[in-house]
């Protein structure tokens, strides 16, 4: 979808760049306060990570890094970043342009917010109404990205142009982190209480997870996705 003032709604999306993750570590990092080192893994050192995973002792499973290439709404970096546990390098709205894209929910994910801070609960919108929402905050966008523009073609230095872009504007990051930190991340971004858009974006990491450490993750679902 674009506007008159060329802009675009793109999507987010997660991708996994990079990983040096496997169970092994896990069980070799376990083991080595033993002086043992494993090839292989097997069933006794299955019952080890579950083990370490139930009775929460977690450095065995920082020895592993994930690599992302994450792109989202700014509101939704801000959350991500709140894990301070791994490194992130995002783009800059001070040596760059800021893209013309923003996040436009779909009229399935307008939705009302009623009860107290740590207990909302949240309910669809009539469609009549989901419409409405996207009109204003279409219009806000184009309002936005005009006054951008404008700023940056009077010379303002595009650190302080940028102060027109609204939060639902699209940037990117790549994010390292080990399988400890990342299950933190998942525990509470994949819970239903989490908002819909990080929420979404975490399920395709946890997918990633649950590829490359398939033993780890198993036993952290079957202890209740609680990062040891």
């Amino acid at each position: 979808m674009e506007t008159q003032y060329g802009l675009s709604y793109a999507g987010s999306f997660v991708a996994l760049d990079a990983a040096m993750a496997d169970d092994l570590s896990v069980v070799n990092s376990a083991r080595v306060s033993f002086g043992k080192r494993r090839d292989f893994i097997n069933e006794a050192d299955k019952g080890l990570i579950n083990f370490l995973m139930r009775e929460r002792h977690g450095t065995p499973f920082e020895h592993n890094s994930f690599r992302f290439h994450v792109r989202c709404p700014i509101f939704v970096a801000r959350e991500w970043f709140r894990h301070r546990i791994g490194s992130f390098n995002e783009f800059s709205g001070r040596y760059s342009e800021m893209p013309a894209e923003a996040y436009l929910p779909p009229e399935s994910n307008w939705r009302t917010q009623t009860g107290k801070p740590g207990a909302y609960t949240f309910e669809a919108v009539d469609a009549s109404i989901a419409a409405d929402a996207q009109e204003i905050l279409a219009e806000a966008y184009d309002a936005a990205f005009t006054a951008y523009a404008k700023l940056v073609e009077m010379g303002i230095a595009k650190e302080l142009a940028r102060l027109a872009v609204p939060v639902g504007t699209y940037t990117e990051f790549y994010w390292t982190v080990n399988a400890r930190a990342l299950m933190n991340f998942l525990s509470l971004r994949t819970h239903e209480a989490a908002q819909r858009e990080i929420r979404d974006l975490a399920l395709e990491v946890e997918k990633s997870f649950a590829e490359k450490m398939p033993i780890t993750y198993a036993a952290w679902i079957a202890n209740g996705k609680v990062a040891p």
